[in-house]
């Protein structure tokens, strides 16, 4: 069974920091190439950032230079790192393999911005 567990979410003043992570379990998570996401308030989700299995990573234009992505295979975590955060970063965000499995989301970590 596969869990995909986030934390560290909150509330903000825009231009703060937030480190979220992801515990992963049920899938060999070195193999996998793994993503964030985020959904907004009326909005469909997005993808924010992944990174590959071998460790490359991409990232949303409305994110880039400002977020990073990272893993830590042994601890079958994955991690994003938001700085510079705005009000418009406001969202539930998840993590998930990439591409996304509708089984495998979990229930996210709140992230709001304040102006």
């Amino acid at each position: 069974q596969v869990q995909l567990v986030e934390s560290g979410g909150g509330l903000v003043q825009a231009g703060g920091s937030l480190r979220l992570s992801c515990v992963a379990s049920g899938i060999i998570f070195s193999f996998r190439d793994m993503g964030w996401y985020r959904q907004a308030p009326g909005k469909q989700r997005e993808l924010v950032a992944r990174i590959t299995s071998g460790g490359r990573t991409n990232y949303a234009d409305p994110v880039k230079g400002r977020f990073t992505i990272s893993r830590e295979n042994a601890k079958t975590t994955v991690y994003l790192q938001m700085n510079s955060l705005k009000p418009e970063d406001t969202a539930v965000y998840y993590c998930n393999i990439w591409p996304p499995v509708n089984n495998y989301w979990g229930q996210g970590t709140q992230v709001t911005v304040s102006s």
